[in-house]
């Protein structure tokens, strides 16, 4: 499970380091897509696999799960760390995301986010703001 908020640089050449406390659970190859909210979704193989099977499910025949299946499965590169325990993240993915230099990296269950810091400092205030009225929203979320 990945869990966590940590703060990391991505330099020229688009490498970033993967937290130390990520790198064993994200295996020696993963799948950086594009995700939700403008930040990049990072999935070990077996969450992958199984979010795979998902998408596989819905039917080609309706515009938005051809929409999303597209946007999803176009921008998804597999990647593997270096020796320093870094990731190169793909040039398209880091325009995507708007990845230029400051960086956050958040675990979120069964998959790693990325985020550019101005972005993840803009889209918390806002949820902070509201997370009581999003909780009870839910249902069946009981603390």
């Amino acid at each position: 499970m990945f869990m966590g908020e940590y703060r990391h640089n991505v330099d020229e050449k688009g490498r970033m380091i993967v937290p130390a406390k990520f790198r064993d659970s994200l295996g020696s190859s993963f799948i950086v897509t594009r995700g939700l909210d403008r930040c990049l979704f990072v999935y070990p193989q077996d969450e992958w696999s199984k979010l795979e099977n998902k998408l596989k499910t819905l039917p080609f025949t309706k515009k938005d799960a051809r929409a999303f299946t597209r946007f999803f499965f176009s921008g998804a590169t597999e990647c593997e760390l270096d020796k320093q325990g870094r990731v190169n993240i793909a040039s398209p993915l880091r325009e995507y995301a708007k990845l230029d230099k400051e960086c956050v990296v958040i675990g979120v269950s069964n998959r790693v986010e990325i985020w550019s810091k101005s972005i993840w400092e803009e889209y918390f205030a806002e949820s902070e703001e509201s997370f009581s009225e999003i909780a009870e929203n839910i249902v069946d979320f009981d603390f």
